[in-house]
């Protein structure tokens, strides 16, 4: 069953126009949204939850249109944005007071364990935590209610590794009894390797591919090689080309890529990281 369904979502500003994203997410599984910044993907998770008003677009969670049970639907999902509009004057227990009232599923033991296993000081003002220990307590309110669907915004941001890691290993034992499922953004690609089952990747707005983790690395590969075995094949089947005083790199997509019988090239398997500088710096060359 897909817990998250998004169909032609489209949302216009005078900049940037998020171009019908569509993509699917099944109970049990944790996918890694990914693009650069400005790429859309807050946008596209403002427009899911309708937090921004999309022009077009259907989003389904748990098999149901959000858009006509909103207020029901969104207390089965964790939400997790760093601008949420906190007063940050409050102590952290008053923040917890006010927010508990809008989740029927709200598990004050589950709260606890949380907020001992981050080391949360409920009596500070949010004023008084750290960048990392705000994402700490968000994230806490976010894992606190039963959620089946947990929509996260950059969850990572502000941690040291060794609290990622131990977020990622929360992530994967929340996933496990294949109820719930967890859609995340981040720029830390090593994250996403660690614990993602799919990639959706979007750039400029759109979705370049929604799908495995491991079919999204191999649908791609990286050809190195000197300046004059850049030829005009590699030229025009390339998404990106990259050049440096040593030579090029060059990314294709692996079914465009026949590797030549008398092949001198260096062929290697790309990192997401690779994926994501090569679309961000984009110098496709023709003729």
């Amino acid at each position: 069953m897909d817990v998250l369904n998004i169909e032609g979502l489209r949302k216009t500003y005078p900049t940037f126009t998020l171009k019908d994203v569509s993509f699917s997410l099944e109970s049990g599984y944790i996918m890694g949204f990914i693009g650069m910044n400005g790429a859309g993907k807050t946008t596209t998770m403002k427009s899911m939850l309708n937090l921004v008003h999309p022009e077009k677009g259907s989003v389904k969670v748990l098999g149901k249109e959000f858009s006509s049970d909103e207020v029901n639907l969104k207390k089965e999902i964790g939400i997790l944005f760093h601008d949420a509009p906190y007063y940050p004057k409050k102590r952290v227990r008053s923040v917890t007071d006010v927010v508990k009232r809008f989740y029927d599923n709200w598990n004050d033991e589950v709260y606890e364990e949380y907020c001992s296993r981050f080391h949360i000081d409920q009596y500070k003002r949010l004023s008084e935590l750290s960048a990392g220990m705000r994402t700490k307590y968000l994230l806490t309110l976010a894992l606190s209610h039963n959620a089946r669907l947990f929509i996260l915004d950059e969850p990572t941001s502000g941690l040291d590794p060794a609290a990622r890691d131990d977020l990622l290993e929360i992530f994967q034992s929340i996933v496990e009894d294949g109820e719930r499922s967890i859609l995340f953004s981040t720029h830390i690609t090593s994250d996403l390797e660690k614990c993602a089952d799919y990639i959706t990747y979007i750039h400029e707005g759109e979705i370049i591919a929604s799908r495995s983790t491991d079919e999204f690395l191999a649908s791609y590969t990286l050809i190195k090689g000197t300046e004059d075995q850049l030829n005009e094949e590699l030229k025009e089947s390339a998404v990106s080309i990259r050049k440096s005083r040593f030579g090029f790199t060059a990314l294709l997509h692996t079914e465009k890529w026949d590797t030549p019988e008398d092949n001198q090239l260096l062929q290697e398997q790309p990192s997401l990281e690779d994926i994501m500088i090569h679309y961000a710096k984009k110098e496709v060359l023709h003729g």
